[in-house]
């Protein structure tokens, strides 16, 4: 199975939490990958990247995105045949993004932190809620630093929920 992760508007392909992260999906013997958008400003052409890398994909796979990355992901699912999307504190329902509706059937996990205040967590509650899929609101802010431990607990349950394996 292969991680693709895709960052924020604002980080980089192997920011400090997607560095953790990566590190938690080799432990399930998973491969990771981190897409670079830092060229890209334009959200709907962070999803056409993400798209052209995974259309050659022959394995399994899971998306990762936080924030932007959130959005890149969610919008890409509903195009490819993905394992899973986990999703950190996803930019969904933003004003100017080309989507505004979301209906992927792959199997999704959200993580948000209660005091966000770059996205609220009541667009990734509408998103569940709409979506019927699981939601985590955590203690912490847009980039959960502070709570990054809860993070890894609930991104390793995801994996083994997604590939039936316990870390190695």
């Amino acid at each position: 199975m292969k991680v693709y992760f895709s960052h924020g508007k604002e980080s980089g392909p192997w920011g400090s939490k997607i560095n953790r992260l990566a590190s938690i999906a080799k432990e399930h013997d998973c491969s990771v990958e981190s897409i670079d958008y830092s060229d890209i400003l334009d959200p709907d052409l962070r999803v056409e990247r993400l798209i052209s890398v995974l259309k050659d994909e022959e394995d399994e796979f899971l998306l990762v995105g936080s924030s932007m990355g959130g959005y890149v992901s969610v919008v890409a699912a509903e195009q490819v045949d993905t394992k899973g999307v986990f999703l950190l504190a996803p930019a969904l329902f933003v004003s100017g993004y080309k989507k505004q509706s979301y209906e992927s059937k792959a199997y999704i996990e959200v993580v948000h932190g209660w005091s966000d205040d770059v996205i609220s967590s009541e667009s990734s509650i509408k998103f569940a809620k709409k979506m019927n899929c699981s939601l985590h609101l955590i203690a912490g802010d847009h980039r959960l630093n502070s709570s990054i431990e809860v993070v890894e607990k609930l991104f390793s349950q995801f994996l083994i929920s997604r590939t039936g394996r316990l870390s190695l």
